[in-house]
């Protein structure tokens, strides 16, 4: 099983990144795909995730109507459109994939997630 993160890189606020997770792993519909960050000195937070079933879609507060995750099946892989990037949100980003069942409020918690990629540092310059 791999994951592999990829599209990172320094931008300054306002531009967008679109980062982009392939995976190798069977059923990968079957799995919730989340994000995630870390920044230096700071814990890993949530970011976004995106469950199959009902094409649902969450959000961290801070991120809601600048990013926007998907997701394609067929490909096995899902995306991370950043815009309007300020530089709080410079971290390494990490894609990781959850079981489908999942309960909702769990998705939020990186523990949910068994597969993780390596990360792709993301750096918006003020």
């Amino acid at each position: 099983v791999q994951l592999q993160a990829s599209g990172g890189g320094l931008v300054q606020a306002g531009d967008s990144l679109r980062l982009t997770c392939a995976a190798s792993v069977q059923d990968f519909r079957s799995y919730v795909v989340g994000w995630f960050r870390q920044a230096p000195g700071k814990e890993r937070e949530f970011v976004a995730a995106f469950r199959n079933r009902g094409g649902t879609t969450y959000y961290t507060d801070s991120v809601k109507g600048r990013f926007t995750i998907s997701r394609d099946n067929a490909k096995g892989t899902g995306t991370l459109q950043m815009n309007s990037l300020k530089p709080e949100d410079t971290a390494i980003y990490y894609c990781a994939l959850a079981p489908g069942s999942t309960i909702t409020s769990s998705m939020y918690s990186a523990r949910s997630y068994n597969i993780w990629g390596k990360g792709t540092q993301v750096t918006v310059s003020s």
